[in-house]
Formats: C-alpha cells, sequence, structure tokens
C-alpha cells in the first residue's frame, strides 16, 4: 500500500525593497506550531484553513484575510472538509512597518489586532499588492513599476494600521527564569546548554521547565531554538552565505537538516529562499 506526502507547493516572490517578501503557498500539508520574525498579511484565495493563534482557534474560509504578528505562535491546517487551500502573504520586516505610519499614525510599537480580517477594500489593495509584486518578480522592473509596487504597500500598510492595529500591549510578566533561560539558548544557538543546566538556571524542574517554557512562549525549548537557527539561516542565505555555510553557522548537523526545518518554519526550501536572493530579488 503506497502512500504520499501531502501536496504542497510554495514560491518565494519579488520584491523592490529589503525586508519585504511574499510567498505563494499552495497546501493540503498541516503545519506545526511556529511563528515568524515579520509581520504578514495576505489573502486566503481558495480552500478553508484553521488555526491556533494568540487569540485562541480561528478559521478562514477563501476570500478572508490573514494576519500574523513577530513572534505570534500559530498553526495551520485544512478546514471544513477541504483537502487543500491557497494563500498569498506579504511579509515585511517590523523596520519597514514602522516607517508607513507618519507622524499621525506611528507604527513603530503596534500589532495586528486579528487573526482573520474580512475588509473587502483591504483585501482590494492587498490582492492589487500581490498582482504588481509578481510583475515584479516575473521580470518587470522599470521605476514606474516600483513605484507601483510601494504605492500598494503603502495603501495596504495604511489600512491594517487605521482599521486593524493597536498599540501593542507591555510584554507579558514572564517569570524571569524563564526570560534567562530563553536568552541563554539565544546567547549560543551553536552549542545550547542542556536541559538540566536551564532547569537549575530557572530553579525548576526538568519537567517544569518544559511545561512553563511552551506555556510562556507557546512551544518547548528544543523547538524555540530549532527556529531561531532557521532565522538565522534565513539572514545569512539573503546576505550570500552558500547553503552549506548557512547551515553551519545556524548550528544545524548538516544542509539537509536545516532544510527540513527551515521548510517546515517557512513553507519554502532554503534553495527557494537562495534562488530568490540569488537573482537579486531579496535585499
Amino acid at each position: 500500500m503506497s502512500s504520499s506526502a501531502p501536496r504542497h507547493r510554495c514560491r518565494v516572490i519579488a520584491s523592490p525593497w529589503p525586508g519585504v517578501h511574499s510567498v505563494h503557498t499552495d497546501s493540503a500539508r498541516s503545519f506545526a506550531r511556529h511563528s515568524h520574525a515579520s509581520f504578514g498579511i495576505g489573502v486566503l484565495a481558495q480552500g478553508a484553513h484553521k488555526s491556533a493563534s494568540g487569540r485562541g482557534q480561528v478559521e478562514a474560509c477563501a476570500g478572508d484575510l490573514l494576519a500574523s504578528n513577530p513572534g505570534e505562535v500559530h498553526d495551520g491546517r485544512p478546514a471544513r472538509g477541504e483537502t487543500a487551500r491557497r494563500w498569498h502573504m506579504v511579509h515585511l520586516e517590523a523596520e519597514v512597518l514602522a516607517s508607513m505610519g507618519g507622524p499621525e499614525r506611528p507604527a513603530g510599537d503596534v500589532e495586528w489586532t486579528r487573526p482573520v480580517i474580512r475588509d473587502a477594500q483591504l483585501r482590494a489593495v492587498l490582492v492589487r499588492l500581490l498582482r504588481r509584486l509578481d510583475n515584479w518578480d516575473a521580470g518587470r522592473r522599470t521605476d514606474a513599476d516600483a513605484l507601483a509596487c510601494e504605492e500598494s504597500l503603502v495603501q495596504a500598510c495604511g489600512l491594517m494600521l487605521a482599521h486593524h492595529a493597536n498599540v501593542a500591549p507591555p510584554p507579558a510578566d514572564v517569570d524571569r527564569g524563564l526570560a534567562q533561560v530563553r536568552e541563554r539558548i539565544a546567547d549560543d544557538l551553536l552549542a545550547p546548554p542542556s536541559l538540566a543546566e536551564l532547569a537549575a538556571m530557572a530553579g525548576l524542574g526538568k519537567y517544569q521547565l518544559l511545561r512553563r517554557f511552551a506555556a510562556a512562549y507557546g512551544m518547548p525549548p528544543h523547538a524555540w531554538l530549532l527556529q531561531q537557527r532557521a532565522e538565522r539561516a534565513r539572514c545569512r542565505i539573503r546576505a550570500g552565505d552558500t547553503l552549506a555555510a548557512a547551515a553551519l553557522a545556524s548550528g544545524f548537523a548538516d544542509q539537509s537538516h536545516m532544510t527540513r526545518v527551515f521548510a517546515r518554519q517557512f513553507g519554502f526550501t532554503p534553495g527557494a529562499w537562495q534562488r530568490a536572493a540569488t537573482a537579486g530579488r531579496l535585499q
């Protein structure tokens, strides 16, 4: 009896600016809990999608808009009997969004208020932005095309800031011991301490540490470590590292290990990200 992996296709799309890229995904795959370092906004073009988010379980249907905040832990799977779904997302680094608001609506400390949005005006602007980015990625790269992309990006961010964002709440009052554990892991992604060392640092038993860390940060320490390694690898590849060098610099056992974690984290492979970067499409 043969079996095959769920259908999954994911394409990285061009952007004229640093800190912005978009992704087109057509997938029947379920995604484990993870987060992204960037803001995300996009359109669910087909199917239905269920996700655990920072605001509990949510469902989205074709035509709905999807939004995620940096560091917001979420998962995803087909919903309502669908076998697959298709979505198109734009990802923006925090500093890009911070440049959009202007003095009347500063965007330095904001978060999207909902993971699923229904807004016909914003949807039209996002669809136009995604279409213009597609054209840019396909090779139409005149100054006028770049201006058109930027206009659509600013319009989309402006609508999000005006209607679907608020001032980010202060950081949750996480136990200082847990914060120190996370800082310790982040400080040395290549050689993380043992669970026993981390538990001693927090003044907890190992089981208590696992439970409390997952409650505070959405995943246990090892999964959080792998996620940070994937983010580092993404930055190294964009900066010009080979895949092998990026894997080594990010603490992965080898390139294959990096590829598996990278694909789970972002939906696309390191090779796809590298092809976009080396073609001059990621700044």
